[in-house]
């Protein structure tokens, strides 16, 4: 894939970021995610180049979602699928909280794996505990594996857990075993891709959130040289259905699995984060903060924005 189309997701992830950054504190949800699905899509129907939504927040009736198949670009081109996240912690954004982020992971046609809007059990690591972990594994395995990986006793490990019910057993499984936890309320891609940044103080990933984000953070992973595991997990005999109909596995799928071959990752922070700053509104001009990586080249980009409020509609 040209890398130039790399900075094309870059402005789009900085458009949809902008849109919601608006919506901080305000409390307001999905306005706060509508602002930024409208600015996502409005950006993308700019670009030269056929993509699909083969990972998104929704079905087709589900609008404004960026549904699963939906079709955007000029039409010509490239044919490229798309996973994305307008807005990633909307939540996050409503509140005022950190780590929110506007996201997209691109790759050639057939590339991404195709699944239906549901939940996903993950496990990420970085690059030195590569290889080391499983969902197969127990807790108490993995946390082992990646201590002795990082040269590390288990009470130094550092495990990112999304703070909800059904992780309780698992929270109690990893204090067992003397690691710590940051428990986050939103956004587990940011927490995936932090296993990869040394400076982030987590070392590793467990626990159930979503599907297209599972996704999007693999695509961010493997252009990290890190390691992540998802595998589906339905609340119900429809999503079930679903998934085989589209012909996602029901088992354990590796990286290579969930994203084939070469891939691109970008990112805008919405609110400010461990990854990236968010939105700044200043008098005359709106400041973002993005990153950009290509596995190809497994460069990794930090880009810093400057938009003139006018035009911010086509940043």
């Amino acid at each position: 894939m040209d890398r130039n189309l790399a900075l094309e997701l870059v402005r789009v992830t900085e458009s949809a970021a902008v849109a919601s950054a608006r919506w901080v504190g305000r409390g307001d949800n999905n306005a706060a995610n509508k602002a930024a699905v409208e600015h996502m899509r409005d950006c993308f129907n700019s670009i030269d180049f056929s993509g699909k939504i083969v990972i998104g927040e929704g079905e087709r009736d589900e609008a404004p979602m960026l549904y699963i198949g939906e079709k955007v670009g000029k039409g010509n081109g490239l044919e490229i699928d798309l996973a994305v996240d307008p807005l990633e912690g909307t939540t996050i954004t409503a509140k005022g909280g950190q780590n929110a982020l506007s996201v997209i992971a691109a790759g050639p046609k057939g590339s991404l794996l195709n699944a239906p809007d549901c939940y996903m059990d993950k496990i990420a690591v970085g690059k030195k505990a590569k290889g080391k972990v499983s969902l197969e594994n127990s807790v108490e395995e993995n946390v082992s594996a990646v201590a002795r990986a990082l040269g590390k006793e288990e009470s130094e490990v550092t495990v990112v857990i999304l703070e909800r019910d059904r992780h309780k057993e698992l929270v109690e499984k990893v204090r067992k075993t003397g690691a710590r936890i940051r428990l986050i309320s939103d956004g587990d891609v940011s927490g995936a891709i932090s296993t990869c940044l040394e400076d982030s103080g987590i070392d590793l990933l467990l626990g159930i959130g979503g599907a297209p984000e599972g996704v999007i953070a693999a695509a961010a992973i493997k252009c990290l040289e890190g390691e992540f595991q998802g595998k589906l997990a339905f609340r119900n005999e429809g999503e079930r259905k679903r998934a085989r109909e589209m012909g996602a596995s029901e088992g354990i799928l590796k990286l290579d699995e969930l994203v084939k071959g070469e891939t691109m990752f970008a990112a805008t922070g919405v609110t400010d984060g461990t990854m990236l700053e968010g939105v700044r509104f200043k008098p005359d001009t709106i400041e973002t903060h993005s990153i950009v990586m290509r596995s190809k080249t497994r460069t990794t980009r930090f880009v810093k924005g400057l938009h003139n409020d006018k035009y911010v509609h086509s940043v």
